[in-house]
């Protein structure tokens, strides 16, 4: 077996008055794909710079491969001191070649000859995936690399990083981007690492094996630690199990919402005038924004009706923020008209969290220095009102200042939601939020009485908690379509497909068929049965892995369920490669 990567061997970290991690160790093998989980505060991008050489231990040791080269990609890269963006992408000491990072920057649609001082969030953070990739680096450390990415970066970032020949660890509250590329998961939970080698898509039934046998096992120590358990197996996996049900809710409401909806991308209900002065919160039709020359909105109509979760979808630069002001009053459009319930009352919460004044403390933000807070006409004490947003008492009198970026997100929707409110507006509300805040973010959307209007790039986000997309292109175009992001997606891609070739005028018709064998028709009627079959054996493998005791207990069986799954993973791509070519040769699309 080949020497790893790199390793860290009972590492121990003090923060001031208490150790962040103690006897920690992790080790990383030439082709690992780690998803690296844990809460905010956990102390996550610590150890991607205790792994990436720029932080010293305590305690332990760090011991990398002689030659391997180790690159970090920061969550919020500084471009200070540099003119352009290309100067910051080629500044390393072991710097890329200069057509490695322009080919990089081709490909996410970014001008290295950009200003670096007025550079956007997303501009930076392009530029510093191009710095990285271009490195070849034998492990890419990444620190929650969608942030300020749109949906067409995230998906090439993706498709990159299937083809990376090398490492990678990522901290990503993008559920659906870790699903998709990690093969195994490191857990990071009050101060110790557990391993397993499982991909992100069984993280969550592993973490609640762990929790259920950690909360046996505490059934006769004392009541402090069983109310610590309790809290973290009740107040996140319950939020987790409510969330999952909440979604055949979330499925009813689109249905609904559908049958109500004229002609497809045409959001406009056919109601009475009364229902309009009760139902209707906002009003578009035939709107048109432009700036210069450049249409941002063209002929936009959208009904918004109360209690609809309208997500805003699009590339960086398409008008996304734009539509939220028009929607909301802040802009005039140019053309066309926008009428308002009287009764609108908007909480806008933005990804700049520009509301929290680092010099105040928790008790300041939340209560105005106070004890009570009102939550939607109740009276609650703040400490109560803090545990809602998985913050403990002892926070109370700490500044803002002293939080991680995730804490100070989670703090700012403590605070605006418990502001009376009947449109609630997200501007990426998910950047820097790990995914247990992400399900009470989902949780408190889902219980929100009012209309929410979310901007966001978190696919798997969108399709838990909206019930209409309104899909942005860069041209003005504004694509509304019911559902979610997949909803959205499929209706894409039905839209880019080629039309079907137009028949020939009957005289000189030729009729094409392509008829298959007796073999490959077989073959083609039991594909899906089979892959049905192989993911069932997946999901049980996955299950048995779960097991937070197996690995110790007989690791070779381990070892073998972790190949089986892997094993299968691959026949299922195959069968559905081979069925997809058997369907086109049966449809005479193929030779």
């Amino acid at each position: 077996m080949a020497a790893p990567l790199l390793s860290l061997e009972n590492i121990g970290l003090n923060q001031g008055t208490k150790w962040l991690f103690r006897g920690l160790g992790l080790f990383v093998g030439e082709r690992d794909r780690l998803a690296l989980v844990g809460r905010n505060g956990a102390g996550k991008t610590t150890l991607l710079r205790l792994l990436a050489g720029t932080l010293e231990p305590d305690e332990g040791r760090r011991v990398q491969r002689p030659g391997a080269k180790i690159v970090l990609l920061e969550q919020d890269p500084s471009v200070a001191g540099f003119a352009t963006l290309r100067d910051f992408a080629m500044a390393e000491p072991d710097a890329p070649e200069f057509y490695e990072v322009d080919a990089i920057a081709d490909q996410l649609g970014l001008d290295l000859d950009r200003d670096a001082a007025t550079a956007s969030g997303g501009e930076r953070r392009r530029a510093a995936i191009c710095r990285a990739l271009a490195q070849a680096p034998d492990l890419l450390l990444l620190d929650e690399p969608t942030n300020h990415l749109d949906i067409t970066a995230i998906e090439w970032l993706e498709t990159h990083l299937q083809r990376f020949k090398g490492a990678f660890i990522a901290i990503s509250h993008d559920r659906m981007f870790l699903s998709r590329l990690t093969k195994a998961c490191a857990w990071l939970d009050r101060g110790t690492m557990r391993r397993a080698e499982i991909g992100f898509g069984g993280f969550e039934a592993w973490t609640d094996a762990v929790t259920a046998e950690e909360e046996r096992n505490a059934e006769k120590l004392d009541t402090k630690l069983k109310q610590e358990l309790h809290w973290l197996a009740r107040g996140v996996t319950a939020r987790r199990k409510r969330n999952m049900g909440r979604l055949g809710k979330l499925d009813e409401l689109r249905a609904t919402r559908k049958a109500m909806t004229g002609p497809q991308g045409v959001a406009k209900l056919q109601v009475t005038a009364e229902e309009t002065k009760t139902k209707i919160v906002i009003d578009a039709e035939h709107v048109n924004k432009s700036f210069g020359d450049r249409a941002v909105i063209k002929d936009l109509t959208l009904r918004v009706q109360r209690g609809d979760r309208i997500g805003v979808i699009g590339p960086n630069g398409a008008g996304k923020t734009t539509l939220l002001k028009l929607l909301t009053g802040e802009l005039a459009p140019d053309s066309g008209r926008i009428r308002r319930a009287k009764t609108l009352q908007g909480v806008l919460i933005d990804q700049q969290r520009a509301l929290l004044s680092p010099g105040k403390t928790v008790r300041d933000v939340l209560a105005d220095g106070g004890d009570w807070v009102e939550v939607g006409g109740e009276r609650k004490h703040v400490v109560g009102y803090l545990k809602d947003f998985l913050f403990t008492a002892d926070v109370l009198d700490a500044k803002v200042e002293t939080f991680s970026g995730g804490e100070r997100s989670r703090l700012l929707l403590a605070r605006e939601f418990a502001r009376p409110s009947n449109l609630l507006i997200l501007d990426e509300p998910t950047n820097d939020l790990d995914l247990e805040t992400l399900d009470l973010l989902q949780e408190v959307i889902d219980d929100y009485a009012g209309t929410v209007l979310l901007v966001s790039h978190d696919r798997d986000f969108l399709d838990r908690t909206v019930t209409m997309v309104v899909g942005l292109d860069g041209s003005g175009t504004a694509d509304v379509v019911v559902g979610g992001y997949a909803d959205w997606q499929a209706k894409r891609k039905a839209d880019a497909a080629p039309p079907p070739p137009r028949a020939a005028a009957a005289p000189v018709a030729v009729k094409r068929t392509v008829k298959l064998t007796y073999i490959e028709q077989r073959e083609l009627d039991g594909a899906p049965a089979k892959i049905e079959a192989l993911g069932k054996a997946i999901k049980a493998a996955e299950l048995a892995m779960a097991d937070p005791a197996l690995y110790a207990r007989d690791p070779k069986k381990f070892d073998a369920l972790n190949a089986e799954a892997e094993a299968k993973r691959r026949e299922v791509a195959v069968v559905e490669e081979r069925w997809l070519i058997l369907s086109e040769k049966a449809e005479g699309l193929a030779a």
